[in-house]
C-alpha cells in the first residue's frame, strides 16, 4: 500500500508519523515547499519524497496520488494528529469489497485536539454535503483509502482545500460505497497551516463551498 502524506514544514512531526507506517507499506511524503528540512528528514527515515512546487493541500495530495503505484492508496495528514497505522482496517474493507472509499471519522482524544472553529466548519460542510449528495457523513477528515485507478478516474481538479470534499462528492455521484471508520484524533504537532485559525478555517470552508457550487452547476448542465 502507498500512504500519501502532504507535507509543509512538518520536521517535528515526521519521525512520529513515519514510525507508524504499517510494515510493508510505502510512505510518499509530498514536500509542498518546506523550509525546515522536512524532505531530508523524510528521506533519512526511509520515505519516498515527492516534490510539488504548486502550493495547496489538493496539489500535494494529487501529486502523491499520481506518484503512487499501489492498488490501494491511503491519505493521512503529516502533523501527528492522526496515526497512519489506523488505516489498516480501511484497506481491509476496500480489498474485501465492502467499500469503495473509507473515511476516518475523527474522535478527539483531548479537548484541544479539534478547535471549535475547525469543528464548526466541518459540521457546516457535512450538512452541505448531505444536502448535495444525501450522504450522512459526520466528518470530511483527511484519513482515507480507496483504489488508485478509481481515484484517478474521478478526474479531481481542485488543488486547494476543496480536494478532499471534491473526492467525496464525485465518488458519491459515481455511486461509490462510502464508509466511515472512527479514528483517534490528537493535538497536532506544530502550527496548523489550514484550520489552526479562524481565517484558515474560513478559507477552507470557502474552498469547499466552491467545490459544492461548481459541482451543482455541472450537474444542472448535464441534465439540462
Amino acid at each position: 500500500m502507498d500512504v500519501v502524506l502532504p507535507c509543509l514544514d512538518e520536521a517535528e512531526a515526521l519521525p512520529w508519523v513515519l514510525e507508524r507506517i504499517p510494515p510493508g507499506w510505502r510512505a510518499l511524503v509530498v514536500d509542498n515547499g518546506s523550509t525546515d528540512g522536512s524532505a531530508d528528514i523524510a528521506r533519512a527515515l526511509g520515505a519516498t519524497v515527492v516534490r510539488e512546487e504548486r502550493r495547496g493541500f489538493g496539489a500535494a495530495c494529487h501529486a502523491g496520488l499520481s506518484a503512487a503505484t499501489a492498488d490501494v492508496v491511503c491519505f493521512c495528514d503529516c502533523d501527528a494528529s492522526l496515526d497512519p497505522g489506523d488505516l489498516v482496517p480501511f484497506v481491509r474493507r476496500v480489498l474485501a469489497g465492502e467499500a469503495d472509499l473509507v473515511l476516518g471519522r475523527r474522535r478527539p482524544q483531548t479537548r484541544g485536539a479539534w478547535p471549535p472553529h475547525a469543528r464548526a466548519g466541518n459540521l457546516a460542510l457535512s450538512r452541505l454535503l448531505r444536502r448535495r449528495t444525501g450522504l450522512r457523513l459526520h466528518d470530511l477528515g483527511p484519513l482515507r483509502a480507496a483504489r488508485r485507478e478509481d481515484l484517478l478516474g474521478l478526474g479531481l481538479t481542485d488543488r486547494r482545500s476543496g480536494y478532499p470534499l471534491q473526492m467525496v462528492v464525485r465518488a458519491a455521484d459515481e455511486g461509490w460505497r462510502i464508509a466511515e471508520y472512527d479514528v483517534p484524533y490528537r493535538p497536532r504537532t506544530g502550527d496548523s497551516k489550514v484550520t489552526g485559525t479562524w481565517r484558515g478555517t474560513w478559507q477552507a470552508v470557502r474552498d469547499m463551498s466552491r467545490v459544492l457550487s461548481e459541482t451543482a452547476v455541472a450537474e444542472k448542465g448535464v441534465h439540462a
